[in-house]
């Protein structure tokens, strides 16, 4: 992760979570052959012929009845620009399995941090609190002031399961009083996953010991995360947006949008997307994440992080960095701890990533669009990365054993250098791991995404069969996350931004849906 410069010091008792990152220099190279039709904001409805005077939303009468017998606490109303709403604050420990029903007129707010259960400790036991928090599809949660996340805790689970027309949205108090423009971000924390699979660079433990532990935060009760079950299960996250998170505790510690931390197979996650994270889109700490269906735009640091041991598998992904802001578009890493096993190992599937605009971060860390390092082995088939203005790809080579790279059917639109090496690897050793020429790679791919869309050229890249990577992949057809504009698996349940369009079924970013 990046170290943050300008950063609002707040005064809290919670740290949150450390990631890494490079302090390396780089040289910005020149623009490369691409055409990309941006996409535009959407646009907003004319005025009717015949005035009419908006309703907008009207409170609900109360909170409803949950089964913890701590209940919601009735905190008023709060008024936006969408209209008023009943809010219904969440307890700081939620010690029973609870439903949060969509209720028109209220919002659900968490003041501070909110554990859901207790944690179960490194293996599952009849200990465990078995607390399931359940939310239906259109409920928003938003983060009051101060440090709002919500933590799912080992041997609990949580059950978000929206659909492609009414999602559930995390976002935070200023997005519900309409104050947020196209660069907010910070103002809460986020959802933080936390589960038994394993994981490496431990807080306590060893790995080879098999009791490597790690810690969220630095609190008097931090959370913890990590065991030795691959199988584990921290519930579904289905149809979910994540607004304006990543809240900023200090120098390189932040929250990300959505930080699933040692969860293992049995967690489903699809559908999912980031808007504006301070940090990381979704940071993976170890683990065996799943994951089709992401969607992350205007990261302020990565739009892809993962690490510390995790063994992931992600398919379909739309990844699209702000103008002039944002990291990498992916780090992939170990935290520099070459030794620990199990190495981080990514395989990913029909991704589109750009990033359109050289940053500062870039340029200050050495940055490239993606950046593979430590203790990780990176597979990237049937995917486009367009950054007409940055390097593509940068290895860094450290320890007897450094990162690694498969490429098949990955195409590269990049400025002319595209190319950076760093410790053992020089740029030739990195252009020789692309294999450009080779297994349906080039790194002098002329673009022609309309947006995130495929163009022409695109459709004609011939297709790497991912299925032999493994079960979890569906087999596809094209390259790249969106194969035409019949393709439309991204709309309605994503919102709008000037970074990203998806479409009239999607709603603004900045704004709330009221039904």
């Amino acid at each position: 992760m990046k170290l943050y410069r300008n950063l609002m010091l707040v005064s809290c008792a919670a740290m949150a979570l450390a990631g890494c990152g490079s302090d390396d220099i780089s040289s910005p190279g020149t623009g490369g052959n691409v055409t990309i039709n941006n996409p535009t904001t959407p646009t907003t409805p004319t005025t009717p012929t015949t005035p009419t005077t908006p309703t907008g939303v009207t409170p609900a009468s109360g909170c409803p009845t949950i089964a913890d017998p701590q209940g919601l606490k009735d905190d008023g109303t709060i008024t936006g620009p969408t209209g008023t709403w009943r809010v219904c604050t969440l307890p700081s420990r939620i010690n029973r399995s609870i439903t949060l029903p969509k209720i028109a007129g209220l919002l659900y707010q968490m003041a501070g941090r909110v554990d859901v259960g207790t944690d179960g400790g490194f293996t599952k036991s009849a200990a465990d609190s078995n607390v399931t928090l359940t939310i239906e599809p259109g409920v928003i949660v938003y983060g009051g002031t101060g440090v709002s996340w919500l933590a799912v805790n080992r041997g609990n689970k949580i059950n978000a399961v929206g659909t492609a027309t009414r999602p559930i949205i995390f976002t935070s108090r200023d997005n519900v009083l309409g104050l947020n423009t196209e660069t907010s971000q910070g103002q809460w924390g986020g959802v933080v996953l936390l589960g038994r699979a394993k994981i490496t660079d431990c807080t306590t433990g060893s790995t080879a010991a098999n009791t490597c532990e790690r810690q969220t935060e630095g609190a008097a009760d931090p959370a913890l995360f990590g065991g030795s079950d691959d199988a584990d299960n921290s519930g579904t996250m289905q149809y979910v947006q994540i607004r304006y998170s990543g809240y900023v505790l200090g120098s390189n510690v932040e929250l990300q949008s959505l930080t699933p931390s040692g969860i293992g197979s049995g967690t489903v996650l699809s559908h999912i997307q980031s808007y504006n994270s301070s940090d990381d889109g979704v940071e993976f700490f170890g683990g065996v994440p799943r994951m089709k269906y992401y969607v992350s735009v205007g990261a302020d640091d990565d739009s892809l992080d993962v690490d510390v041991g995790a063994r992931a598998n992600f398919q379909y992904g739309i990844m699209i960095q702000r103008d002039g802001a944002g990291d990498a578009l992916m780090e992939i890493d170990s935290n520099g701890r070459e030794t620990e096993t199990p190495r981080t190992d990514l395989r990913i599937s029909n991704f589109t990533m750009i990033q359109r605009q050289v940053t500062s971060n870039n340029e200050a860390n050495n940055l490239a669009s993606i950046l593979l390092r430590g203790n990780s082995d990176t597979t990237i088939a049937n995917s486009i990365i367009v950054s007409p203005n940055n390097e593509c790809l940068r290895m860094n080579g450290s320890g007897a054993t450094p990162a690694t790279l498969v490429a098949r059917s990955f195409v590269m639109s990049c400025n002319a250098t595209k190319y950076l090496g760093s410790g053992s690897y020089n740029a030739a050793a990195v252009q020789a791991q692309f294999g450009s020429g080779g297994n349906n790679n080039n790194d002098a791919f002329t673009s022609t995404l309309n947006a995130f869309i495929n163009g022409v050229n695109e459709l004609q890249v011939a297709v790497f069969n991912v299925t032999g990577l493994g079960a979890f992949f569906s087999p596809t057809t094209y390259i790249g996350a969106v194969k035409d504009s019949n393709d439309t698996w991204y709309a309605g349940w994503t919102c709008n931004s000037s970074a990203a369009n998806f479409g009239s079924t999607s709603t603004a970013c900045t704004s709330l849906p009221t039904n």
